[in-house]
């Protein structure tokens, strides 16, 4: 997935029209974005809606993000949404790798319920969003076969540990920040699934958001995740492989298949080796899941 969009799950305009979105995935929103007497009418607006894109052929990944599980609200959200089969769920603010296991017996339960395949929901976890789980993240570590991917959130940390800001006055984020990116990027690649970088909040700033995708992009992460329409298109742009990237990796590919069992190849005048092949065939997969390879 290069982008997941927010949308609000109690605002049909808005979830209709980010449908028309070129976004991989949309988040449809039942923790920060909807009030907590919005809630019940916001699970059953979620649910035909998501049964709605279904029936039309909608392609784009439908997630659900739920209420954290020490809320009154997270059983109520999946009993109120699993019957039309999201494609995940958006777990907020986990303490470690036991929450993540807790709601994956829960889906379980939910998928037998509602005839679902065993396993076919999957988890994105929030993995930075309370201190406690930031000391822990190596427990996300193979905490259930459903964990699709990981992301990190600096807005809900920030007022937990009392940050005044969590950027610098040139936009960039600020020291606690970037340690906790960080270790999401190295802890996702530990569980063998995808680093998702956080939202951009100055949905205003084209050029703030490019930077940062590309930095992403630069850095490991595989997507990122977006508050508004309008950003969806930039998010996309820069995850999917350029031509001269895609070139690239086929002539790496294409040289240990000249020298099958080699360790070590040559492309134009340098040696290569096995962490280049691994590589290549990452940027191959990307191309061929954006369809342009």
């Amino acid at each position: 997935m290069r982008s997941m969009l927010f949308v609000p799950a109690d605002s049909e305009r808005k979830m209709v029209r980010s449908l028309e979105s070129s976004a991989d995935a949309l988040i449809l929103d039942l923790e920060d974005s909807v009030a907590a007497e919005r809630r019940p009418v916001a699970r059953e607006m979620t649910a035909a809606f998501i049964a709605d894109a279904r029936a039309r052929g909608a392609k784009t990944q439908l997630w659900v993000r739920i209420n954290p599980l020490d809320s009154a609200d997270w059983e109520k959200d999946l009993a109120g949404v699993m019957a039309a089969a999201p494609a995940g769920i958006i777990q907020p603010k986990p303490s470690s790798g036991e929450d993540v296991h807790r709601l994956s017996v829960s889906l379980t339960h939910s998928e037998s319920v509602h005839g679902l395949k065993a396993g076919s929901t999957r988890i994105l976890p929030i993995v930075t969003e309370v201190p406690i789980s930031v000391l822990q993240l190596h427990t996300y570590v193979g905490s259930s076969t459903r964990l699709a991917a990981m992301s990190w959130g600096a807005e809900d940390l920030g007022a937990v540990i009392g940050s005044l800001a969590n950027r610098d006055e040139t936009g960039n984020f600020t020291s606690p920040y970037r340690l906790v990116r960080d270790l999401c990027l190295i802890t996702a690649s530990a569980a063998g699934t995808e680093p998702m970088d956080t939202v951009y909040v100055d949905f205003r700033n084209d050029k703030g958001l490019e930077a940062e995708t590309r930095i992403a992009k630069r850095d490991g992460f595989t997507g990122k995740m977006a508050i508004h329409p309008g950003q969806v298109a930039t998010i996309n742009a820069v995850f999917t492989p350029s031509a001269d990237e895609i070139s690239h990796a086929q002539k790496v590919v294409g040289a240990f298949e000249s020298n099958p069992g080699a360790g070590v190849a040559s492309l134009d005048g340098k040696m290569i080796d096995m962490p280049h092949l691994k590589l290549a065939n990452r940027v191959l997969a990307q191309a061929k899941s954006a369809g342009v390879a």
